[in-house]
Parts: structure tokens; sequence; C-alpha cells
């Protein structure tokens, strides 16, 4: 019998408790594997019955949840399809580059995988909830920074912080705690009482990012991030996505090639609507017509022609 089995540790007793499925008869069991030493997370196992009756295992692999799904997502305006059965999944702790040239269909999938625009078919999820059905569930686990972020220049950060920490129903310690831990975080200590209409864009951006990792999201999706900044801006705002990169899943979109190398480990190519490219930055480098190392802007035309 070869089974799939995911092991998870009950803390009180700290007992492994698997939960599992016999792949050859399909039925659903329940095996205890005592008090051994397991992670924290859920752990998936790869077990067969042996001669003697026993159960052996293959070596154990992480267990990691799939945080952003795409799903056959159609988006038509009349007859043009802005995006047309985009599909891909993100898994936890990946930080993703959305590329592709300028109205290539790039800020319409963010917008349906966010749950902004309603799909005309297909399925967005954010950490397992449909944003079509369940999507203040979604929204809660979930940091959305559009291209221009909703801030307001007669507020300083101090208060457009808790503002916002107001409107997502953190209470005044738990408001408290994380402003500073997102201030700390995005580096805006030097600026926290100044009105954000006179602050440069570069800080501008870092409030926005700030206001989006204020109540903790799993999940991060940010179209343009460093769009329109000066090379001083574009390093401090990519020093603060390695930061938060070390902890949140982040699908952030960009056509500035540079960017996908210096905070990416993977990229989604997306051009007319469809998705073109799904790999890493090597894979990219190595899948052109030539199948020889290229540079990315090489690559870039070749899918843009495609």
């Amino acid at each position: 019998m070869v089974s799939c089995i995911i092991v998870l540790r009950e803390k009180a007793t700290n007992v492994n408790l698997g939960f599992g499925v016999d792949l050859r008869n399909p039925r659903l069991f329940i095996a205890v594997f005592g008090k051994h030493r397991v992670p924290e997370t859920p752990w998936l196992f790869l077990m067969r019955n042996t001669a003697d009756g026993t159960f052996s295992h293959f070596p154990p692999t992480p267990y990691s949840p799939m945080m952003i799904e795409a799903i056959g997502l159609t988006k038509y305006y009349g007859e043009f399809a802005a995006a047309s059965d985009v599909t891909f999944k993100v898994t936890q702790g990946e930080v993703v580059a959305f590329l592709g040239p300028n109205g290539a269909g790039k800020s319409t999938t963010m917008k349906l995988l966010t749950g902004y625009l309603a799909p005309t078919k297909g399925i967005a999820r954010i950490a397992g909830h449909d944003m079509a059905t369940d999507r203040l569930a979604g929204s809660a686990q979930l940091g959305y920074l559009p291209e221009n972020g909703p801030l307001y220049p007669d507020m300083t950060p101090r208060s457009l912080l808790h503002f916002f920490g107001e409107a997502r129903g953190l209470s005044h310690s738990v408001r408290k705690k994380r402003i500073a831990q997102v201030v700390d975080l995005c580096d805006l200590g030097s600026v926290f009482g100044k009105p954000i209409g006179k602050l440069s864009r570069g800080y501008r951006q870092r409030v926005g990012m700030a206001q989006v990792l204020l109540h903790e999201p799993n999940v991060l999706i940010m179209d343009e991030p460093t769009a329109g900044l000066d090379p001083n801006q574009i390093h401090e705002v990519r020093e603060t996505l390695r930061r938060i990169g070390k902890e949140k899943t982040i699908l952030l979109s960009t056509h500035i090639l540079q960017e996908v190398e210096a905070v990416a480990s993977r990229v989604l190519f997306i051009n007319d609507g469809r998705l073109v490219f799904d790999g890493t930055i090597e894979q990219l480098k190595t899948s052109g017509r030539q199948k020889t190392e290229t540079d990315l802007d090489t690559r870039f035309r070749e899918l843009t022609r495609a």
C-alpha cells in the first residue's frame, strides 16, 4: 500500500497525528505517530506498507500552502480580452515578479486576484479563499498596493496609519504595536509627522507599503511599486521589499527587468492578456529561440513579439 499522509503535531499532548489517503484503494485514515519530533508546520509524507505489516516512509518534504491562485482568469470588455485564461499558483514564501509590457494585462490580473474586479470567468483565490464568494476572509490575508495607492496628502504617516488601523478594527494596543513595527520596517521614522503631500515619491511608496502591512497580511500584491522613482528611491523600495519578502508571499508587477533580478526568484510573463512564461529567472534566460543563455532584454523582446 502506498499512502499520502500529512502529519500534524497536536501541541497539547505533543502527539503526531497523520491524516492520509491510501493511493491504491482510496480511503481516508488516521494514524498516530507518537511523540517524535516533527516541524511546527504540516509535513507531507509518502508511506508504504512493508512485507511485515509495518510502515516505512520516504524522506519528508515541507508542505507549502498555496497563497495565490489564478485559475482560468478571464476579463472581457466588450470583445476585448484584457486577461485571457490566466492560470498560475504562488506558494507560501515565494517572491514572484509579474513581468510584461505596458498594457499587457498585469494590472487587470492583479485587480481580478484581489477581488477589485469581477472576472468574466475563472477563479481567484487568496490563502484558499475564493475572492468572488469569500472576499472578506481573503482580504484579511491580503495587502494590496495599486499603482497609485490610497494616500491622503493632508495626513501624516502617523494619522494615516491610525486611520487605517481603526478602519480595519485593530484595537488600540494592537494598532500602536503594529504602527511601530511597520514604521521601523519601512524606515519612516524621519518623516512620521510630516504631511504626506510634502514627501518624496519614494517615501510615499513606503507609506503605502506600511499601510498594506499594518494588519499583518500573509500575501502582498503590489502593482509597479517602483514606477516613476529615481535610482536612489528605487534602491530604498527594493531594500524594503527584500526585508518584507523574508516573511511574506509577494506578487509584484513590473516592466523593469533589473527589478526582476533584484527581488524575485520566479517570473510570470504576460503579453496581450495571456500568460506566456512561468519559471525561474535562469529558465527565462535559457528558454529563448536559440536555447542558450541570453540577457533579459533579449528575452523580453522575443516574448512580446510572440
